[in-house]
């Protein structure tokens, strides 16, 4: 079973903002804006993957990928 989105982006959050308060609690700026920044880059990167892993998922009920393949197969075969 896979994890929930929400369950995935709260994660990348959590460490995040640890470390961005950390660097907060310094006075780096420049560490700010490089967490900042990487944590929409990682974000945005995970939201692709899971957008892939939802794709490539399937119901064991509804025909796969393949299945689905075969069928159109079949359908375009001249007679």
């Amino acid at each position: 079973m896979s994890r929930s989105r929400d369950r995935i982006l709260g994660n990348l959050e959590a460490i995040y903002r640890e470390a961005y308060e950390r660097a907060e609690k310094a006075g780096d700026k420049a560490r700010m804006l490089d967490l900042d920044a990487a944590y929409q880059r990682e974000q945005l990167l995970l939201e692709v993957l899971m957008d892939i892993r939802d794709a490539v998922q399937t119901d064991h009920k509804a025909p796969g990928a393949l299945e689905k393949l075969a069928a159109l197969r079949r359908l375009a075969k001249p007679i």
